[in-house]
């Protein structure tokens, strides 16, 4: 008989946790050690192509939710796997990223040995090289984005690809019927911008965030 653990999707209850978390299943894992916040472009891949959702790994059904960043809005797709209807609460709750709690994303050397953040001396290992989380790296200490949930009908599950690449997906468009959009967290300000506000809020006697 499977236990239910609070706050947990039913979904997940087959994943592995962390510290009392669910891993999700595109999450980059090396030698045992998970690294939150990197994501497994093999995983990512499949996950892509199968339909699969980026938490629990289970085929996508009727409706999916896809995250959108105003960069991705721009570019006309979302660069991650797509989450179930029931995933995307406790993904919103937890992750940092999503739930406010990280003002910034994680720093990151030019010269990252390992996407896993540490050096891989096994030389048969067949972990990522690294770069091949290009995405991430690129954001490496900026401000975090506003992130928001689109709802999609899975009859308009589309690929985005680039030309030099077509068998490989970038993403998952956007230029399809929206059928809901939810904001679940707001772009970070600027260091100068939030003591600027934070001084405001003082000065109008207003609680701190």
């Amino acid at each position: 008989m499977t236990t239910v653990r609070p706050g947990i999707p039913v979904r997940c209850l087959h994943r592995p946790l962390f510290q009392g978390l669910v891993v999700p299943w595109v999450s980059l894992t090396h030698n045992g050690h998970t690294a939150f916040g990197s994501l497994d472009a093999s995983r990512m891949r499949h996950a892509f192509h199968r339909r699969l959702c980026q938490i629990c790994s289970g085929r996508l059904e009727e409706r999916f939710f896809v995250l959108v960043r105003p960069a991705d809005q721009g570019q006309g797709y979302s660069p991650e796997p797509a989450l179930h209807p029931e995933c995307l609460p406790y993904a919103a709750a937890h992750c940092p990223m999503l739930n406010g709690h990280a003002t910034h994303y994680r720093s990151r050397p030019v010269l990252a040995s390992h996407p896993a953040g540490r050096p891989c001396p096994d030389a048969s290992c067949a972990c990522p090289a690294p770069g091949a989380d290009e995405d991430h790296t690129a954001r490496s200490g900026q401000p975090a984005d506003r992130y928001e949930a689109w709802m999609i009908d899975s009859r308009h599950y589309l690929l985005a690809y680039r030309q030099e690449a077509p068998d490989v997906p970038v993403g998952i468009s956007l230029n399809v019927p929206i059928l809901r959009k939810r904001v679940l967290r707001e772009a970070a300000l600027p260091a100068d911008q939030a003591a600027v506000l934070d001084l405001l809020r003082t000065a109008l006697g207003l609680e701190q965030p």
